[in-house]
């Protein structure tokens, strides 16, 4: 249990996220460059002014724990191996997503402690909804700034009752991802965008999202937290451990599922895809 974000820090932490999230939408609402990044992935002058904006506000509320953010991560593993706790951020998930100005991008700041994530924050500003999860303390929603709710994960339904609910990338498909589907029992799909797929999981919307894909520890370290502190888990698709931060060099994630529970029906149909 961590008891380094505090309720003061974590209010702090999610004022100073929301008003990076205000400075973005001026951005969102007109006309910008996008460039190409080495891995030909898009990068926007957003990307750029949300990393600067969350690094500075995390600077400020704690100067002695280092930071790793996608938009910095020249960090060499041989400096990043001996942090015990440091702050993983994306400034900007779903970069495809805000170009097609269908609002389903995210700011996601998380904690990680001896390689889990602890605490964590994801905001869509232009849904105007926060999560909030921390270890030991509860996972909540926030819309519309308005206070704190708490949500949990749901219990997985009898299909023949209703269907799983099963989140899909609205930019990354798979043929892994149509095999798992194939072995599942009555479900419906959903698309959504960014690590908003995770969070469907945390506050009982979705059962399971099967990320049969590359990430990047970035991608799902703030939203991890988030579905761990509401009673789910994000577990290797191969393995079903949990998925552990700053292991390696390499910061990609294996392939991995989010659910609310363990189940023999969707494991063996993960299995199968594999």
């Amino acid at each position: 249990m961590t008891v380094f974000v505090t309720d003061e820090v974590r209010s702090r932490l999610i004022e100073g996220v929301h008003v990076a999230g205000r400075e973005v939408i001026s951005i969102y609402e007109r006309d910008f460059n996008v460039e190409t990044k080495e891995d030909k992935s898009p990068l926007t002058e957003a990307d750029m002014a949300l990393h600067h904006a969350l690094v500075e506000l995390l600077e400020t509320l704690t100067p002695e724990v280092p930071i790793l953010s996608e938009e910095s991560s020249e960090i060499p593993f041989a400096t990043r191996k001996g942090w015990q706790r440091y702050w993983l951020i994306d400034p900007l998930d779903g970069t495809k997503e805000f170009i097609k100005k269908n609002g389903e991008f995210t700011l996601n700041v998380a904690l990680i402690e001896a390689g889990e994530p602890v605490f964590g924050i994801v905001h869509a500003p232009v849904l105007e909804a926060t999560w909030v999860g921390q270890q030991g303390q509860g996972a909540w929603k926030q819309e519309n700034g308005g206070v704190l709710h708490p949500i949990q994960v749901r219990p997985l339904p009898e299909p023949k009752q209703a269907p799983w609910q099963v989140v899909g990338s609205r930019s990354h498909g798979s043929k892994e991802f149509e095999a798992f589907r194939a072995g599942l029992p009555a479900h419906e799909c959903v698309s959504m965008g960014s690590s908003l797929k995770l969070c469907l999981v945390a506050e009982g919307k979705a059962d399971l999202y099967p990320r049969l894909a590359p990430t990047s520890e970035w991608d799902t370290a703030a939203a991890q937290a988030v579905v761990t502190a509401a009673g789910g888990q994000v577990l290797n698709a191969h393995s079903l451990e949990p998925l552990r931060c700053n292991q390696q060099e390499s910061v990609l994630n294996p392939f991995f599922i989010v659910c609310g529970q363990r189940d023999e029906r969707w494991e063996s149909a993960l299995k199968a895809s594999l």
